[in-house]
């Protein structure tokens, strides 16, 4: 079976949007490297009008996805267990590495909040993961939901082609990526840096290098601090040969 990538929604007709196009969207429909599917939650409320929310308990503004019809969705589907992901502005934020595990998986499953949020208890009850993708609130999960599921997809062995393309991206060392440039050589005053053109690889190597920690200190700085207190602690590196030499007294 492919990685399976199954959306619990009010809103199918909201997908494929952008999973649809472009690499991503032909490993889907036409290699069938991986699969989308979509659950419309509505169809399992047991209420005669079709709702899905009730108010919140204790009151307050708008209204609450109901426990029990996420669980009769969530129940209804088939296959080996995978990982359960909410999208919520509240969530622990999205990352590389936790993508890169979910996409070791056969796939994940995804919930789409609409209202005020979900009832806590089936994310509680069923070992829901709740997944911000940024400091800002949706209207809905729909369009997070997306962007999770390009994330994990795109590692998908054979959707991007190129393996190696991967390796030196934003965040697979902790460094942001370096900046990237093509012709024409001059663009409103804007040049090509000369080093690009030298034809020499082991300086070319080394001014990305520089660009990806000079990038990743100017626009996140919390990166940085983490990538530092990472080289010192690796053996063998300069800070790391002071400390243990402090601790054998030398």
């Amino acid at each position: 079976m492919p990685f399976t990538a199954t959306v619990l929604t009010m809103f199918p007709e909201a997908f494929p949007g952008p999973l649809g196009v472009s690499l991503i969207g032909t490993a889907w429909r036409e290699k069938g490297l991986w699969d989308l599917q979509t659950l419309d939650i509505r169809a399992f409320s047991e209420d005669k009008r079709g709702f899905l929310d009730d108010t919140p308990a204790g009151g307050g503004p708008g209204q609450v996805l109901k426990a029990d019809v996420v669980a009769r969705a969530l129940d209804s589907l088939e296959g080996p267990p995978r990982p359960l992901l909410y999208m919520s502005a509240r969530g622990r934020p999205l990352t590389q590495a936790r993508v890169k595990e979910w996409a070791k998986a056969d796939g994940i499953v995804v919930l789409c909040g609409r209202f005020e949020g979900v009832d806590q208890r089936v994310l509680d009850a069923r070992g829901f993961e709740e997944i911000s993708v940024g400091n800002a609130v949706l209207a809905g999960g729909e369009a997070a939901a997306m962007v999770a599921i390009e994330a994990c997809v795109r590692l998908v062995p054979g959707v991007l082609g190129a393996a190696e393309s991967l390796s030196s991206e934003s965040f697979e060392d902790g460094l942001l990526e370096h900046p990237h440039y093509t012709r024409p050589r001059t663009f409103e005053g804007h040049d090509i840096p000369e080093v690009l053109l030298s034809g020499d690889h082991k300086k070319i190597a080394q001014w990305r290098e520089a660009q990806r920690e000079l990038t990743t200190q100017e626009r996140r700085p919390d990166l940085w601090a983490a990538h530092l207190a990472k080289t010192a602690a690796e053996p063998g590196s300069a800070k790391s040969k002071v400390k243990g030499a402090k601790a054998r007294g030398e």
